[in-house]
């Protein structure tokens, strides 16, 4: 794994944290633990400070962000705090009409659906998202040793955004465009993967320890529809950040078909949601990877006791992994109970201590 062995700058204070260990696929003294969304509307904390300001413009205050950031660290002892962010950050970077609604999620004015509506998307720089690279720096300060994740969304994802105008069951205006004019398809996915790219270079520049491309909309498509018309753009968006000696991760949701796809897209650690266990994710990611994963978020709602016998599961499947981070098999609930994960996490650490 030679794009991580060389630690420098930020990397080098949290080079052997257990989380960066487990990336790499080295012994670790416990099973590293960290939640997606467990910065969020599941802590009464974060209500509070997030009272009154929208999402995008929570997303601009520095001060704002390094607070909700490290919430969860501080109650639940995670190994590691993910940047505070949405995945649509760039894109309102660069001017383009959108916002996030409440309840339903990111909306685009003008969806783009055209070959003229491509030069809208313009090329990112450090200068558009200068609060990403304060916040960051203000986090890693505070982080010391605990690793901070960056993260972007893949270019599948925000493509269906884009060209859905917002959230969508089906995907058929995206499908339409991606069955019906490659060409059209393949330029868009190219000039997202470009501003993912420079987004990810910003958040590792100023300090982030790793980062993870969330395709969350990409379970829709079947393996061969993914090899040919999206892993190209994800593969340019690993590619652009391999020589930056940090860990990538790969997350989808409902991808268990795609997974050795988005192992060989480019990842070091690939994302498992709850639908396959650990130990066939394994055999069908193959050697030289790590994972992360992958208890149903929906347990958490169960009795503590349920709990603790379906996360034994999860960790049994992972017994003979490479290298295993503990987390969900999707985001935190917003109406799941913090002590819940709180307990999780020191469950987690308990049993896995060697």
């Amino acid at each position: 794994m030679s794009a991580i062995d060389r630690p420098s700058g930020q990397q080098t204070k949290t080079y052997e944290s257990p989380f960066m260990k487990a990336c790499r696929r080295e012994p670790v003294p416990h099973t590293p633990v960290w939640f997606m969304r467990q910065a969020g509307r599941s802590l009464p904390e974060y209500l509070k400070v997030r009272e009154g300001i929208p999402m995008l413009e929570s997303c601009m205050r520095p001060e704002l962000v390094t607070e909700i950031t490290l919430q969860p660290v501080r109650r639940h002892k995670v190994d590691a705090a993910i940047y505070f962010s949405d995945i649509v950050v760039p894109l309102k970077a660069i001017g383009l009409d959108l916002d996030i609604k409440p309840g339903i999620g990111p909306v685009v004015a003008e969806p783009i659906r055209t070959r003229a509506d491509l030069a809208r998307l313009r090329e990112l720089t450090p200068d558009d998202v200068s609060y990403v690279t304060e916040a960051i720096g203000m986090l890693t300060g505070e982080l010391g040793a605990t690793p901070l994740i960056g993260f972007a969304g893949a270019p599948f994802t925000l493509a269906s955004y884009l060209v859905e105008g917002g959230p969508s069951r089906n995907h058929e205006h995206t499908k339409a465009m991606m069955y019906g004019d490659p060409e059209l398809w393949a330029e868009l996915l190219d000039r997202l993967a470009d501003i993912t790219s420079a987004f990810l270079k910003v958040q590792i520049e100023a300090g982030a320890s790793a980062v993870q491309l969330f395709d969350s909309w990409v379970g829709a498509l079947a393996p061969v529809d993914y090899r040919r018309s999206v892993l190209p753009a994800s593969a340019k968006v690993f590619d652009a950040i391999a020589a930056y000696d940090v860990p990538r991760i790969h997350f989808g949701v409902g991808t268990g078909e795609l997974l050795g796809l988005m192992g060989e897209a480019g990842a070091d650690v690939v994302g498992v949601d709850w639908r396959v266990p650990l130990d066939e994710a394994a055999r069908r990611v193959g050697p030289g990877k790590a994972l992360q994963g992958n208890l149903d978020p929906a347990v958490l709602f169960a009795p503590t006791a349920a709990v603790e016998t379906k996360t034994r599961e999860v960790l049994d499947a992972a017994a003979g992994l490479e290298g295993h981070i503990f987390n969900l098999g999707h985001g935190v609930l917003p109406t799941m109970d913090p002590d819940s994960l709180t307990r999780l996490v020191e469950y987690v650490h308990t049993q896995t201590a060697r």
